[in-house]
């Protein structure tokens, strides 16, 4: 595994990715922290933006760091069974992403449409419920893959064109015959991927038609204002998740789409925070006062 072969960008991709994945944690953790230091963001929106942070979290941690090792120990090798665990949780975070996507679509739906039942609806119970609903259907869709690659024959010793274990190349790199379940792969792929966009469209659909109704200028402005952080990231995973799947089925350059699953897998998961930190005035007062507040504490710390 890994991007290149060059023994002389290996430290520039070391320090690289690195740099990437510390803001990538950081940023997110900052994220869940402002919300949880900040009764003011005890919501549901806040509480799907943390849960979110956290899967972005994991969904980077399950590539990067491993990368980073190998390229330490300049060893790209990878057991049979480590690159099942991999797959199997970098698609259970990646689905899971989509589900808080469009439950964080189906939010906004309810606070802009309903705004007088939201508390009514979107009580805790209700987004407790979501979110493990969002769980277990990310991980039948992981396990399925995972069944899948596990009846493939011939596949040992072989050599993955990417940093981690792409399921569409672990099913492209087996010597049996690969239709049936590429067939069953891409299917729940695209299930999962349309029913998560659909839920997204019908919602902003909704929200739409909704602020089309609004006389003043005011009230259209701070619909979409609550909406934008939220269609800017769905914007930024779905278009380069489109363009990963679209490269896999398509083109039949594997260093092409190991550098299209970078900004999938890297990238996206980077800019989330800095989208919604710099877009959400919530956030960034919630952040001025958490860092505040720890200043405050360590100033007045006895030496």
């Amino acid at each position: 595994m890994g991007l290149s072969d060059d023994a002389e960008l290996q430290p520039l991709l070391c320090v690289l990715f690195l740099s990437m994945y510390l803001v990538t944690v950081l940023g997110n953790l900052l994220i869940i922290l402002a919300v949880t230091s900040d009764p003011h963001l005890h919501t549901p929106m806040y509480f799907f933006l943390s849960n979110l942070s956290s899967v972005d979290i994991g969904f980077i941690s399950t590539t990067v760091p491993k990368m980073i090792v190998d390229i330490q120990s300049h060893s790209r090798v990878i057991s049979y069974s480590g690159c099942l665990t991999q797959m199997s949780i970098f698609i259970l975070f990646a689905c899971m992403d989509c589900m808080f996507l469009t439950v964080m679509a189906y939010d906004r739906f309810v606070a802009i449409c309903h705004p007088l039942h939201y508390v009514v609806i979107m009580n805790p119970r209700l987004c407790c419920s979501l979110v493990l609903v969002s769980f277990c259907v990310s991980l039948l869709d992981s396990q399925v893959h995972n069944v899948i690659v596990l009846q493939l024959t011939c596949f040992k010793d072989v050599e993955i064109s990417s940093f981690f274990c792409d399921p569409s190349q672990l099913l492209n790199l087996a010597c049996s015959d690969t239709f049936t379940n590429n067939i069953v792969s891409y299917t729940i792929g695209a299930l999962t991927g349309v029913l998560s966009v659909s839920g997204i469209i019908f919602s902003y659909c909704k929200i739409l038609v909704s602020i089309l109704r609004v006389p003043s200028s005011g009230g259209i402005y701070k619909a979409f204002a609550t909406c934008g952080s939220h269609l800017a990231v769905v914007c930024l995973f779905y278009g380069t998740a489109l363009g990963v799947y679209l490269s896999s089925a398509i083109s039949r350059s594997p260093r092409k789409d190991a550098a299209a699953s970078v900004v999938y897998t890297v990238v996206t998961p980077m800019l989330n925070p800095f989208i919604y930190s710099l877009r959400n005035k919530d956030i960034k007062r919630a952040l001025w006062r958490f860092l505040a507040a720890q200043t405050q504490l360590r100033t007045w710390q006895p030496i």
